[in-house]
């Protein structure tokens, strides 16, 4: 990846932990997968590191927090599993038609999509009013499947581009559109985020993107294992729009911060 910013020393690897820990707080509170600040600030730590190889290990991470995260949400029942597998079903040839496509996007072109991506969306929550959740029949949350599987497969494309898990994708749309209640699509965003990740992370083992930079994995991985615990705990007592709120204000500071530097 290049040279981080900090050197070598024992410095990066308490980064890397912060990191982590803060991408899984994150990820798990709103159900995005924490890559709203694990890209950027890889981007920050390795400014000469190759888009491959960041949305790589950034996947890598999202795999390791959806998971921790899906398990916290499945002991608290918030999670949808049968919309999670057809959207699921959905996004995935979207990513692996993503992270074909990186190959041909250079740096900076890959930084300025993903903070025009960041802005817009958080320009969408702050102006657009969250609806009143579809009620549930016979114990399931109905929703548009056609619309459901054609924005899944957008999420998708976005999260093998970008390296980002599509649950950035993924909450505004079921929030939004699909009509969930904010708490059931962030849990079942997590769900969907391990197979969106881990079709992510098989296409660029396919591709060997990885090289030789896994020895960051272990020390992100390390915290944001944690950082999901804490993230799904607090999710419970915030109420949806505050959760959308959060989401808003994270979009806006990371695309910002991206586009100054």
């Amino acid at each position: 990846m290049g040279n981080p910013v900090i050197g070598e020393g024992w410095l990066l690897p308490a980064l890397l932990v912060g990191l982590g820990l803060l991408t899984g707080v994150y990820g798990s509170l709103i159900g995005i997968g924490g890559a709203l600040l694990l890209v950027p600030g890889m981007l920050l730590l390795y400014p000469e590191a190759d888009p491959l190889t960041v949305t790589a290990i950034s996947l890598s991470i999202i795999l390791i927090n959806a998971v921790t995260a899906t398990a916290s949400f499945h002991r608290q029942a918030r999670t949808d599993y049968r919309a999670g597998l057809l959207l699921a079903a959905a996004t995935i040839p979207g990513v692996i038609l993503g992270v074909w496509t990186l190959q041909y996007v250079s740096r900076s072109v890959f930084t300025l999509i993903f903070s025009l991506l960041m802005i817009g969306l958080s320009i969408f929550l702050f102006i657009r009013r969250t609806p009143m959740p579809a009620p549930t029949v016979a114990g399931r949350q109905p929703f548009n499947v056609p619309l459901g599987l054609s924005l899944s497969g957008g999420a998708g494309y976005l999260a093998g581009l970008l390296g980002i898990g599509g649950g950035v994708i993924h909450v505004p749309a079921m929030t939004y559109i699909l009509r969930f209640p904010a708490h059931i699509a962030t849990a079942t965003s997590s769900f969907i985020l391990v197979f969106t990740a881990l079709a992510g992370v098989a296409m660029h083992l396919a591709q060997n993107n990885f090289g030789t930079d896994w020895g960051v994995i272990p020390w992100l991985a390390a915290g944001g294992i944690a950082g999901a615990q804490i993230g799904s705990r607090l999710s419970r007592r915030l109420h949806g729009q505050t959760l959308m709120r959060i989401l808003a204000v994270s979009l806006a500071l990371t695309g910002i911060r991206l586009i100054i530097s």
